[in-house]
């Protein structure tokens, strides 16, 4: 394989554990490093469990600022080539934990980056949440989504893994691909400074 390595890295926001968000968190993560290594790409996948993040986050959104393991976990996100994010769906949106894990990411640590997304929900009557509740809010934070999300319904975790069309298993490796191609397609990341637009506190002062 040639080329730096890339690293994914995946946000899963689900409550339980285990969960049937951080499988699906899993596969899509497989998925894309499985397709970037058929392209010569060297790649690796890490996950971040949101939910022992959680008293963290909420003092983040309080002080503005992010200590401890969750400041390394912001470090490890803002140096990603790509991130996947999968959320259960709660009243046929996002997890109240992932909105406030993305409240607290620097303005600008997702512009341009490469965005897989994916949830899980009881039924397929919300398999369209993704698409009028995340998607939005991430193309705000100027991601670069993939056209692809992946809903898992209950049921279909049920239909088996031979499918390569429609089907859970197919969408998940099309959704792969299509991450796979925007990583392949651009230069490893730059480091992103969240400090990068603080004004030196010199040049603050009269003659400075």
């Amino acid at each position: 394989m040639t080329g730096s390595q890339r690293r994914v890295v995946v946000v899963s926001a689900g409550l339980s554990e285990p969960s049937s968000t951080r499988l699906l968190a899993d596969r899509l993560a497989a998925a894309t490093v499985a397709d970037l290594h058929a392209r010569g790409v060297a790649a690796s996948a890490e996950t971040v469990e949101l939910r022992p993040l959680a008293h963290a986050v909420v003092d983040a959104m309080l002080t503005g600022f992010a200590t401890g393991e969750l400041a390394d976990v912001l470090d490890r996100l803002y140096a990603a080539d790509a991130i996947v994010i999968s959320t259960p769906l709660f009243t046929t949106t996002y997890s109240g934990l992932l909105k406030s894990f993305l409240d607290v990411l620097d303005r600008d640590a997702l512009s341009g980056v490469p965005v897989l997304l994916g949830a899980t929900g009881g039924t397929a009557r919300h398999s369209l949440a993704l698409e009028y509740s995340l998607r939005p809010l991430l193309t705000y934070l100027r991601a670069d989504v993939v056209p692809t999300s992946v809903f898992a319904a209950t049921d279909d975790w049920a239909a088996g893994e031979g499918d390569d069309g429609g089907g859970l298993a197919g969408r998940i490796a099309r959704a792969g691909r299509e991450l796979a191609e925007r990583v392949a397609a651009r230069g490893p990341a730059a480091v992103h400074d969240p400090f990068a637009s603080v004004a030196d506190f010199e040049d603050l002062l009269p003659g400075g």
